[in-house]
């Protein structure tokens, strides 16, 4: 059986800390934080962690607990124009940044969340 993914990089204890490195910069965005109603990120965390476990070959958790992903109708309700993408790019890539990972899994993941950011962009 091939190696997923989620496994290649560690399980679930690398995307804990992509995330939790990704919103130590959400925390003082002026752009992106007011996009979080809750003021205590912890459930933002989780449900961003599930999902990129799950979309990787992890447990499929996320869609047990909250359905299809749905990304971009998930994402419609908040104003996403360039300056939000860069922002939330610029975040992912200082937390990425900071993780220990083959130069190739490294560019694999990097390549989907420019890819997912791009997409989600939904206003000029």
């Amino acid at each position: 059986m091939e190696q997923t993914f989620y496994d290649a990089v560690g399980g679930q204890e690398f995307f804990i800390k992509l995330v939790d490195g990704f919103y130590e910069g959400i925390e003082t965005d002026e752009v992106l934080r007011p996009m979080y109603v809750d003021q205590d990120l912890t459930e933002s965390k989780r449900h961003l962690m599930l999902f990129l476990q799950q979309y990787w070959g992890g447990p499929n958790t996320y869609q047990e607990e909250r359905g299809h992903p749905r990304l971009r109708m998930r994402h419609f309700p908040f104003a996403v124009n360039d300056d939000a993408r860069d922002r939330w790019l610029k975040h992912m890539q200082a937390s990425l940044s900071k993780m220990e990972l083959d130069e190739a899994l490294r560019d694999q993941l990097w390549t989907y969340l420019v890819s997912a950011a791009h997409s989600l962009v939904n206003t000029q």
